[in-house]
Parts: C-alpha cells; sequence; structure tokens
C-alpha cells in the first residue's frame, strides 16, 4: 500500500512538473498543487489503512519539509547581503530611518485595524470561552502554558528593543535567536552604513566594495530564484500532510471559532486591498502577482520560510525598491503581524473578559485592548512561538486567565494557515504602501 501510495505521489509531482514547464505560470502551478494536495490528503485519510499513512507520510514529508528547510537556509543569506547590496547603492544614509519608520508604521496600523476586526467578528458570532470541553491535546497544550507564560512574563519593550542589538553577529546568522532575523537586518544595516562613509571618503574603495557585494548579491539571488522554482512541489506535499492529519472531529466542535477567525482573516484582506487602492495601486493586479507567495505561507505556516519568496515577489513582480522589500519583509516577520499578533489575541480576550466580570464591549476595554495589542505586537520577536505568545502576552497583560490558548490548540494549525498568509501579505502591503510614498521605485 506504502509503495502505491508513492508511486502516485511521484506521478502526480511529475505531472505538476509537466504543467509548470508548458505553463511557465508558478502561480497557477502552486494553485493546482494546493488544490491536489488537499484531495490527495483527504483520500489518503480516508482510504489508506492506518498502518500506511505515517510511512506514506514520511516520504512525502521528505518533499515538503525539504523544500521548507531549503528556503530557510537561504534567509539569513539572503537577508544580510541583499540589505547590504541595497544600501551600498543608497546616496544618502538618512533614507534608512524614513523606510524604517513607513514600513513599522503600516504594520503596527495595520495590526490594530486588525485586532478591531478580531474584535467585531467575536461579536458577531456570539464568541465566548462558555462550553469549552478540554481534550486530551488540550490539557497537554495548557501544562505547557505555564512555562510559557513564565518566558514572556518578565518581557518589557526595553527588553525586547535591546534584545533586537547584536551581540554576536555571526551566531545571529544561524538563526539562533527569535530575534536573530532583525538583529542581522541591523548588522547589513550598519556595514551598509559604513560602507557609504568608506565611499565618501574614498570613491575608489566605496565602488570595489559595492561591485564585490553586488556579485555576493547575484549570485545568493539565483540560488533563491533556483529554490523558488520547487515551490509547487513543496505546496503538494504540505497540503498533503496538513489534509491526511486534520483532526475533523476537533474542526467541527470548534467550527463556529474557526468561521469567525477565517471571516476575520478575509476582511482584513479586504482592508489590504482598500489601503493599496487608496495609494494607487491596483488590488486585483497585486493579489495575482502575489497569489504563490500566499499559497506557500497559507502551506508551511512559517513567516520567515516565506521570507525568500516575499523578497523576491515584492522585488520582481510588484516593482517594490530592494532595500524597501528587504525591510518590510523582515519586519512583517517579527513585528506587528496582522494575524498572529491582531485578530488572534483580541479574540481570545474578548471570549475571556466575560468569565472574570469584564464587559468586554464596553469602550473603555476596547481602547485598552487594542492599544495592548499593537504594542505587543512588537515584543513578539523577543520571544518567539507566533500567536500562542502573542495571546498569552496579551491576556497576561490584561490579567485574564491563559486557558484558552490551551483550550483552542486542536483548531490551531488550521487557522495558523490563515493568519500565516495574512502576516505576510501584512509586510508585502507595508512595503507597497512604503514604496508609493516614498518613490523609491527602481
Amino acid at each position: 500500500m506504502v509503495i502505491s501510495n508513492l508511486i502516485i505521489f511521484s506521478v502526480l509531482l511529475v505531472l505538476l512538473g509537466v504543467i509548470y514547464t508548458r505553463t511557465q505560470k508558478l502561480g497557477t502551478t502552486v494553485l493546482i498543487g494546493l488544490l491536489l494536495g488537499i484531495l490527495c490528503g483527504v483520500l489518503l485519510q480516508q482510504f489508506a489503512p492506518e498502518s500506511a499513512i505515517k510511512p506514506t507520510l514520511d516520504w512525502i514529508n521528505l518533499v515538503g519539509n525539504g523544500y521548507v528547510r531549503l528556503l530557510q537556509m537561504i534567509v539569513m543569506p539572503l537577508v544580510f547581503v541583499s540589505i547590504l547590496s541595497a544600501i551600498t547603492r543608497l546616496n544618502q544614509a538618512s533614507a534608512l530611518g524614513k523606510i524604517s519608520l513607513s514600513v513599522i508604521s503600516v504594520l503596527l496600523i495595520t495590526t490594530a485595524i486588525a485586532a478591531a476586526i478580531g474584535i467585531a467578528m467575536t461579536y458577531a458570532f456570539n464568541l465566548t470561552a462558555e462550553g469549552l470541553v478540554a481534550g486530551e491535546r488540550e490539557l497537554a497544550a495548557q501544562m505547557n502554558v505555564a512555562g510559557r507564560v513564565e518566558k514572556v512574563s518578565g518581557l518589557t519593550i526595553p527588553a525586547m528593543l535591546l534584545s533586537f542589538i547584536p551581540k554576536n553577529p555571526f551566531l545571529e546568522l544561524t538563526g539562533a535567536n527569535p530575534t536573530s532575523i532583525i538583529s542581522v537586518v541591523i548588522f547589513a544595516a550598519l556595514l551598509g552604513i559604513a560602507s557609504l562613509s568608506l565611499a565618501r571618503e574614498d570613491h575608489a574603495l566605496g565602488e570595489r566594495i559595492a561591485q564585490g557585494v553586488d556579485t555576493l548579491n547575484k549570485l545568493i539571488m539565483r540560488l533563491v530564484r533556483m529554490v523558488i522554482r520547487l515551490t509547487p512541489y513543496g505546496v503538494f506535499a504540505l497540503m498533503i500532510k496538513m489534509a491526511t492529519t486534520a483532526k475533523w472531529a476537533d474542526i467541527v466542535n470548534l467550527g463556529t471559532f474557526i468561521v469567525a477567525s477565517y471571516a476575520a482573516i478575509c476582511l482584513m484582506f479586504v482592508v489590504h486591498g482598500l489601503l493599496l487602492a487608496l495609494f494607487r495601486v491596483n488590488p486585483l493586479a497585486y493579489f495575482k502577482k502575489v497569489l504563490p507567495t500566499l499559497s506557500f505561507a497559507f502551506t508551511s505556516r512559517s513567516s520567515a520560510a516565506t521570507l525568500p519568496l516575499n523578497i523576491e515577489t515584492q522585488t520582481s513582480q510588484l516593482g517594490n525598491n530592494n532595500v524597501i522589500a528587504n525591510f518590510a519583509a523582515t519586519f512583517g516577520a517579527t513585528i506587528g503581524q496582522n494575524g498572529c499578533a491582531g485578530i488572534y489575541p483580541a479574540m481570545l480576550a474578548v471570549m475571556v473578559a466575560p468569565t472574570v466580570g469584564i464587559d468586554p464591549f464596553s469602550f473603555g476595554y476596547l481602547a485598552t485592548l487594542i492599544l495592548v495589542v499593537t504594542i505587543s505586537s512588537l515584543g513578539i520577536a523577543g520571544v518567539g512561538g507566533g500567536a500562542t505568545f502573542a495571546a498569552i502576552v496579551v491576556l497576561s497583560t490584561l490579567n485574564l486567565p491563559l486557558a484558552l490558548v490551551g483550550l483552542l490548540i486542536s483548531i490551531e494549525p488550521l487557522i495558523d494557515m490563515g493568519r500565516t498568509a495574512l502576516n505576510v501579505n501584512g509586510s508585502m502591503v507595508a512595503g507597497t504602501i512604503t514604496n508609493q510614498l516614498l518613490d523609491k521605485k527602481e
């Protein structure tokens, strides 16, 4: 049975390759791979014997997880070299401050809007914490919450900002810490500023440095494009795993929360489209260009793993300036995530509040909640763990019980796919808006 499953999987991989070769359309092939993966996963779960599922997935994961590892392999070199290369071509270092301020402002503003939408959906669907039953996996998750709370309880904004500054840049290049990506950005930016300073003193030396960095950048980008061509196959394998391992009983039991979450996510995508239109960007053309990147973010559930695709899409498809694209992608992977740090913790805070006698829809509570969610979204990178840590930080700050974080663990993977796609899109929107504001198109 395992061998026949793998033969079918191999044939479908070849079929995807033929489609991609003939059409040369990455977005179309990724979408086909995504839908085909869901279908295969459902069939595998329904008809394959239990003894055959795990061995089959072990081999399928070789393709899916292998692709994710390739992307993770190039994240740090890509971020470091791209930012260094882009800054060495800037005329003045002061532009970095404007770019950073614009990108972070858009990320935080959209996170505040996402929190408001999450609150509205909680009200519209009448979601409460009552009646949620803790199963075996949920109880196990609650045991882990205590340790996570201890990890974030002493987190302050000054401590979080300090963690961004690299004390050993070579260690940060290995991705050793949750804040490594931002630390690498800072290190590359400082090196770039130093190269600009040298160029002002010795133009010939500055040119040699710029040419060397540009050559290295072209080499890394060629590697990135080689890996990105594997996206349809990686998405196909990842979706098979997701559909095969999904706990449909958990999905049915907590279906209303899932529907409300995706309603909020879809509304936030609409808000992104409206913001793009406000800054004279065609939303339909934009979403057509970013679809492959969003598809991978959806299946991988990793903003960091999507970084290479994110940067490539912004520069080659959206025409964003290289510096802006790199800053938006890296900051968006760790700061102001619309889905994980915006919608999710806001919904949980509204659901939990009545259990401690708080009116969740009073103006004072709502204003405080949106402010806390927005500020906390800056600190999520300092602790890692995505939406779970975001929820713990917000609920702890508001002195609310944390049990609901564990109770929803069974449906986390399903919702996390949509949240991750929204997070990635938020970073690309921030880059595109910044590009329009600063008129930095290459």
